[in-house]
């Protein structure tokens, strides 16, 4: 039985060290719009999304629309770098994935945020079976949930994400077939 997997890269958000509470931009708000109208077209099922004000902000218009609540699943959540600032992100981040077993103080290692997204991912699955399901989301751990399916999917890729991104992943159990960048053609 397919099932089809909406990861949802939160659109542009105005910085705030509050991680939890950062909400979306202006911009970022009018990009929302436009991923509710993309996702109109893919017949959703159940919206999921991380804890995050940003990731729920961008998928609360499609859970609106399906008349269903927002389920939050605390593992969605972006990886955390280091519990320290982070004084060059560029940096700080090829460093994780060049070594996928390395964290930095207090952070998680590419190893451990994969294995929790993943493990969340699963659980989706089995729940959700069969259905279509937007997950909003965070790029980095998107990208490592991703590439837990297929290494192409790597840092180069997180740097061409956009802001908003959405890839459709189909999934026969838990075996990826196939994966498709969802583009705005146009958006309304």
């Amino acid at each position: 039985m397919l099932t089809t997997i909406y990861l949802v890269r939160h659109a542009h958000s105005i910085y705030s060290p509050d991680e939890l509470n950062r909400p979306l931009s202006e911009r970022g708000k009018e990009d929302a719009v436009r991923v509710t109208s993309l996702l109109k077209l893919e017949k959703i099922d159940t919206v999921i999304s991380s804890p995050y004000k940003r990731a729920i902000q961008t998928v609360e218009g499609i859970a609106q629309y399906i008349e269903k609540e927002i389920n939050i699943v605390e593992d969605f959540r972006e990886r955390l770098l280091s519990d320290k600032p982070i004084e060059d992100f560029q940096h700080s981040i090829l460093k994780v994935w060049e070594d996928a077993a390395f964290s930095w103080e207090g952070g998680e290692s590419n190893v451990t945020a994969q294995q929790r997204g993943v493990q969340a991912l699963f659980e989706v699955l089995e729940k959700h079976q069969g259905q279509r399901v937007a997950i909003g989301t965070h790029g980095n751990i998107m990208v490592l949930i991703m590439n837990y399916f297929n290494k192409q999917y790597d840092v180069k890729f997180w740097r061409e994400l956009k802001m908003p991104d959405i890839y459709k992943l189909n999934f026969e159990g838990k075996s990826l077939l196939q994966v498709e960048r969802v583009e705005c053609k146009p958006c309304i």
